[in-house]
């Protein structure tokens, strides 16, 4: 089969149709959703954008491939599940904000046949931006910044209506070409893999005029959007504190109005997107190719977009809102339509998942699960945890607990933390880190969250050597490392005191 991935940036779980959000207009993500499954509890790997794109590409979780910045040296032995599949046979690509490591150059480029990062203005981008001279849209770039503000810099300090339509946006450009693409590989009789990446609803928030003006002017704010979070860790508390120091930039200036358009911005640019995935998902079924082909919708992580003040994501691990992630799968001829799987789900599973759909060897290196079993319609859990890592604090949720752990040197003499009760208090306005009664419960996420990083972690090397039936050792993964699939045997053995 063929496999079209579309991931936008920044995109909050619950703000979908097929979610029942009361505002948010997504009649494309709706369509997909009804025709095949999506998880109610997917985790990000990441808080921000480059990890967990390494992470979705490479199928392993942040403590293993290592990066935890915006930007880095490209990995040097790291796979991605596009080479695999280019290797195997398929035409890949990756089109749209790639937003992967780049020094001295794109980690993932040699794996695909087109390989378009538009939003790289040193590369890719400049192309983009001369495309904008020729259709008259020079200097109307707002997609990074606010052109019409005094500075460029990155605040989401307000909305408005984009300068340009859709067909000329960041998402227009890379749905043309990701059309093109699924052309090109018809026309030659060749199977693909490719990934379209929406930079929207990531700030600043400029989408179509037609989808600003699909929301009203008197747009309800959400819940708790202009409240001070006292129950919050002392950093999300001063990230909101200076978000409400932002200077409105149109009328009426005031607090609540800013809020007001940007949360009307964000909405809109996710129906912005939306209209992307529909007119990928119309040229499927145009060409004939729907019926063999996985779509896939997510996304990389959330953001706040204003709740509790915070302009954009940052301090995201501290919230659902986040970590959560959308995941839509659509498996011709797999997948029971308009299900929803309340089972864990991690988005290192859609590398494994998808080389599991296409039948392709499956890859060493991955750390994710496959979800098949789920995506037919079953219901037993395939993952105890689902965990979004930064590197001094983890977020672990497990039944409906999410637990949020801080090294105690990032607060110096406090005990710092989190735990929220999701069934009761799906909004996480009640801390319960310090209730008495929950102690239980902390100590049981924290048992959890060092049980799954020991678990998980991949090592260089390890003793005793794994062997196989006839005594050879066996090989590491791809990417040099060895995985902890140990047989019971070599657990016990780790108890030996090697010297």
């Amino acid at each position: 089969m063929n496999v079209l991935f579309v991931m936008t940036d920044q995109h909050i779980a619950g703000c979908t149709g097929y979610e029942n959000h009361p505002h948010a207009l997504t009649p494309n993500m709706d369509r997909l959703a009804a025709s095949g499954v999506r998880f109610r509890h997917c985790y990000t790997a990441n808080p921000i954008c480059t990890p967990t794109r390494v992470s979705i590409l490479s199928g392993q979780y942040c403590h293993n491939h290592g990066y935890f910045g915006l930007d880095g040296p490209t990995p040097a032995r790291l796979p991605s599940f596009l080479g695999h599949f280019k290797q195997h046979g398929y035409r890949t690509a990756a089109v749209g904000k790639l937003h992967l490591p780049n020094q001295p150059r794109e980690w993932a480029r040699e794996d695909c046949d087109l390989y378009l990062d538009i939003m790289n203005v040193n590369n890719d981008g400049l192309t983009y931006l001369s495309y904008l001279k020729q259709h008259g849209h020079e200097g109307d770039f707002d997609a990074s910044w606010l052109i019409d503000a005094p500075t460029r810099d990155n605040n989401p300090r307000d909305a408005r209506p984009s300068n340009m339509p859709f067909e000329h946006s960041v998402e227009g450009y890379a749905t043309r070409h990701a059309i093109d693409f699924i052309d090109d590989a018809a026309d030659r009789g060749q199977p693909f893999c490719m990934e379209v990446s929406y930079h929207r609803p990531h700030q600043v928030y400029t989408p179509d005029k037609r989808f600003w003006d699909m929301y009203p002017d008197d747009l309800p704010l959400p819940p708790f959007a202009l409240d001070d979070a006292p129950d919050r860790p002392p950093h999300f508390r001063r990230m909101a504190e200076g978000g409400r120091r932002m200077e409105p930039l149109y009328e009426p200036k005031t607090m609540e109005e800013r809020y007001r358009r940007v949360w009307r911005g964000y909405l809109a640019c996710i129906t912005h997107c939306d209209h992307g995935l529909g007119l990928l998902m119309d040229h499927l079924e145009a060409r004939g190719l729907a019926d063999n082909t996985v779509v896939v919708y997510s996304a990389d992580h959330g953001a706040y977009s204003g709740l509790f003040g915070v302009p954009e994501k940052a301090p995201g691990i501290c919230s659902e809102q986040v970590c959560r992630i959308p995941s839509v799968w659509r498996v011709p001829g797999l997948t029971p339509p308009d299900r929803e799987s309340r089972r864990l789900a991690h988005i290192v599973d859609l590398a494994p998942t998808l080389v599991s759909l296409c039948g392709l060897p499956g890859m060493d290196w991955v750390d994710g699960c496959d979800l098949t079993p789920l995506l037919r319609g079953g219901d037993a859990p395939l993952r105890d945890v689902a965990v979004t890592e930064h590197p001094w604090s983890k977020s672990v949720r497990w039944d409906h607990w999410r637990l949020v752990h801080y090294q105690r040197a990032m607060f110096p003499g406090q005990d710092t933390g989190e735990l929220y009760d999701l069934d009761a208090d799906s909004w996480e306005q009640r801390n319960l880190y310090h209730d008495a009664e929950h102690q239980p419960t902390v100590q049981e996420g924290r048992r959890r969250l060092l049980e799954w990083l020991i678990a998980t972690t991949r090592h260089v090397t390890s003793l005793p050597v794994l062997r196989d039936d006839d005594g050879r050792p066996l090989p590491q993964a791809a990417d040099g490392k060895q995985s902890n699939a140990y047989s019971e045997d070599a657990r016990l053995s780790q108890n030996l005191n090697y010297l």
